[in-house]
C-alpha cells in the first residue's frame, strides 16, 4: 500500500509540472510569436494563426489566465509535496518539499519549456492555438475578476493603469525590430537603411527634400520660342518651370514631350507653337506636407512634379517623385542626370560641402548625426546655430564639426570646409551642441 501511495504521489507530482511547463510553454510561444508571419498566415486562412493574433491583441486576459494557473498548479504541488514529505520525515519535510518541488518546477517547469519554445516560438504557438480558446472562455470571469481587484488596488495608492501601446511606442518597435534584421553584410545594412527611410515618410517634411529655388532650372516664357526651344533641349530635365516677370512668379509647366508633339504637328514651325498652351498649370504643395501626404498625392492626381510654397504663397522650391523614391532607395542617376558634386573629400579627410546640401544626405551617407529639426542644409545650420551671416574665413565649431566658411555669395554660404570630430579617445572632450568662433 506504501508504494501504491508513493507511485500515486510521484505520478501526480509529474503531472502538475507538466501542466505547469505547458503554461509557461504556452505563454512563451505566444509572446515570441512572429506578428508578421501569423498576420500572412491568417490571411491564407490559417484559423490557428487568427487565434494566435486575436490573443496577441489582448494579452493581457491571456497572461492573466497564464499565471493563475501556473500558480495554482505550483501551489498544489508544493502543498502535496510538504504533506507527502511531512508525514514521511516529520518537520524537515516541508525542507525537502520546498528545496525539491523549487528545483523540479524552476528547470521542468519555466526554464526547460521556455528554451525548448524561443527554437519555434510560430511553431508551438499554432501547435497551442486550438487549446486557448475553450482555456480562455472557462477562466474569462475568474481573471476579469482578478484584474478588477488588482487595477482597484491600484486606485487606492493612485496609480492609474492604461492599456495599449502609444503610437510612438508601436514606431519604437517598428524601429527595432528594423535594427534586428539580420545580417551586417552591405545589402542588409541597405535594406535597413530603406526600412527606415520607408518609416520616416509620415515625419520629414517637403521642404527637407526639395530642390530650393536659387538651383532650380527655370525658363522665362516671354522668351522667343526659339530661345525656349532650344533651353529646353539643353535642359537635363523632362519638366520645366515656366515664370513670368520674376522668375518666383510660375505661370506653367512644360513637359519636353509635349514640346516635342507640338513642333511635330506644326512640322517644325517653332514661332508658330503656343508655349502657354503647351504648358500645364503648376501645382503648388504647402511646405508642411509630409513625404508620406505628398506620395499618396503624387499617386492619386498621377502627376510628378509639384512646386513648393510657404505661408504667405512665396516659391520656396520644387519636388518631383523621383525625390521621394531617392529618400528610401538611395540616389537614383539616370543618363540624362548632371551630377553636380556637392561633396568633395580632401587627402587631409576633411569635406568640401556646397551650402545648399542637405544634412539629411550626410547623415545617411556618412553616418553622422547633425540635427536637422531646424535646419535642413549646411548653410541652414551654420546660420540656425550662429544666429549671424559669416565672413569667408571665419570658422565654427557646431555639434563637434569644425566648419570653415570657404565662399559666400552676397548672404548666401554657398562653400564650406567641414572636419569631423574626432573618436573620443583622440580629443579627450567633446563639443557637440556648443558653438565656438574662431
Amino acid at each position: 500500500m506504501t508504494l501504491f501511495y508513493a507511485f500515486l504521489f510521484v505520478v501526480v507530482v509529474l503531472i502538475f509540472i507538466i501542466l505547469t511547463g505547458l503554461c509557461s510553454a504556452s505563454e512563451a510561444a505566444v509572446l515570441a510569436a512572429s506578428r508578421v508571419r501569423l498576420y500572412h498566415l491568417s490571411k491564407k486562412g490559417n484559423t490557428r494563426a487568427s487565434i494566435v493574433l486575436n490573443i496577441q491583441s489582448h494579452i493581457g486576459g491571456f497572461i492573466s489566465t497564464i499565471i493563475l494557473l501556473n500558480t495554482w498548479f505550483n501551489t498544489l504541488v508544493t502543498a502535496l509535496s510538504t504533506a507527502i514529505l511531512t508525514y514521511l520525515f516529520g518537520p524537515m519535510g516541508a525542507v525537502y518539499a520546498a528545496i525539491g518541488m523549487g528545483a523540479l518546477i524552476t528547470v521542468y517547469g519555466e526554464v526547460l519549456p521556455k528554451m525548448y519554445v524561443y527554437t519555434s516560438p510560430d511553431r508551438m504557438a499554432l501547435a497551442f492555438a486550438p487549446f486557448f480558446r475553450p482555456l480562455l472562455l472557462l477562466m474569462t470571469p475568474l481573471t476579469k475578476t482578478i484584474n478588477f481587484l488588482a487595477q482597484e488596488s491600484l486606485h487606492l495608492v493612485g496609480i492609474n493603469i492604461k492599456n495599449g501601446a502609444t503610437e510612438s511606442a508601436s514606431a519604437e518597435e517598428l524601429l527595432g525590430a528594423i535594427e534586428l534584421h539580420a545580417g551586417t553584410s552591405r545589402e542588409a545594412e541597405y535594406e535597413r537603411s530603406m526600412l527606415r527611410s520607408i518609416l520616416d515618410l509620415t515625419a520629414v517634411e517637403v521642404t527637407d527634400i526639395m530642390k530650393h529655388r536659387n538651383t532650380m532650372f527655370m525658363i522665362d516664357i516671354d522668351l522667343p520660342n526659339q530661345e525656349i526651344v532650344e533651353q529646353a533641349l539643353k535642359a537635363p530635365y523632362t519638366r520645366i518651370p515656366l515664370w513670368q516677370e520674376n522668375p518666383e512668379n510660375i505661370v506653367g509647366v512644360l513637359h519636353t514631350k509635349d514640346l516635342f508633339r507640338a513642333m511635330q504637328t506644326h512640322q517644325g514651325d517653332i514661332p508658330k507653337l503656343k508655349i502657354t498652351k503647351i504648358a500645364s498649370p503648376p501645382w503648388f504643395i504647402p511646405e508642411t506636407t509630409t513625404l508620406f501626404s505628398q506620395l499618396a498625392a503624387f499617386r492619386e492626381r498621377r502627376e510628378h512634379f509639384a512646386l513648393v510654397i510657404d505661408e504667405y504663397g512665396d516659391l520656396q522650391g520644387m519636388l518631383t517623385l523621383e525625390d521621394i523614391l531617392e529618400e528610401i532607395v538611395g540616389e537614383i542617376v539616370d543618363e540624362h542626370d548632371v551630377e553636380i558634386p556637392g561633396v568633395r573629400i580632401t587627402p587631409d579627410g576633411r569635406y568640401i560641402i556646397e551650402g545648399m546640401v542637405t544634412i539629411r544626405d550626410l547623415n545617411r551617407q556618412f553616418k553622422w548625426d547633425l540635427p536637422d529639426e531646424h535646419a535642413a542644409t549646411v548653410a541652414g545650420i551654420i546660420l540656425h546655430e550662429t544666429r549671424e551671416i559669416p565672413e569667408v574665413g571665419q570658422s565654427f565649431m557646431i555639434h563637434g564639426f569644425r566648419m570653415d566658411i570657404v565662399r559666400r555669395h552676397r548672404h548666401q554660404i554657398t562653400l564650406v570646409r567641414l572636419t569631423p570630430p574626432q573618436p573620443p579617445q583622440e580629443t579627450g572632450s567633446s563639443s557637440k551642441g556648443h558653438v565656438s568662433r574662431s
